[in-house]
């Protein structure tokens, strides 16, 4: 399989996505093109490209005559993202009892193995692969375009799990018992599942 060459557009845009989802560049921080030109060494129509790529992710956010800024996902943000996510996973976990789903399980294994020293942007990114896997493994379109409207806010929000989640173990711990409890079933027993690890993990702050 062919290697796809990284762009500096690719490369700037990879390395400001890892510093939004880590939490090193806080919600509400501006990003001036002139200043990330300046850091990174790259001409300013780069930096724009780059910003619009994360712009149209959800990462950041524009406004006219502003430059481009972390948005902030408040808690009444994630109270309401949890209210439109709960009965979308509901779904799934109706869907998937019974069955283990490899993806998602290959997932969690990504998460279990990164380094000690990983940026928290990689367990964001593990963290996301394992839902949205399990979301997949329903096989509905529709389902899958009403989840990945929410998959930006999302992100910013696990970028606030950090600090509930300085152990990484406890988190894969908790992937873990979730999948298990979808695999083993029943119907009503993974989504209670579901239910209580979406109230725990997003309450828990």
């Amino acid at each position: 399989m062919k290697l796809r060459p990284v762009s500096t557009v690719d490369a700037l845009a990879g390395a400001l996505r890892t510093r939004v989802l880590s939490g090193e560049i806080a919600p509400g921080t501006a990003l001036p093109e002139q200043e990330l030109s300046s850091l990174y060494g790259v001409a300013r129509p780069t930096v724009r490209e780059a910003l619009a790529v994360l712009v149209h992710e959800g990462l950041l956010r524009r406004e006219r005559n502003r430059s481009a800024y972390v948005p902030e996902v408040t808690t009444g943000d994630l109270d309401d993202l949890m209210y439109v996510r709960r009965p979308l996973e509901d779904l799934m976990a109706v869907r998937l009892a019974g069955r283990r789903v490899a993806a998602a399980e290959g997932a969690l294994t990504r998460m279990a193995g990164l380094p000690a020293e990983a940026p928290w942007a990689d367990v964001v990114a593990e963290h996301m692969a394992l839902h949205e896997e399990l979301i997949l493994a329903v096989g509905s379109p529709r389902l899958e375009r009403l989840y990945a409207a929410l998959a930006s806010e999302t992100r910013l929000g696990l970028v606030r799990l950090r600090a509930v989640y300085p152990d990484r173990d406890r988190l894969v711990t908790e992937h873990r018992e979730l999948l298990d409890a979808i695999a083993e079933g029943p119907a009503e027993v993974a989504r209670r599942a579901v239910a209580a690890h979406l109230d725990h993990t997003w309450g828990a702050d």
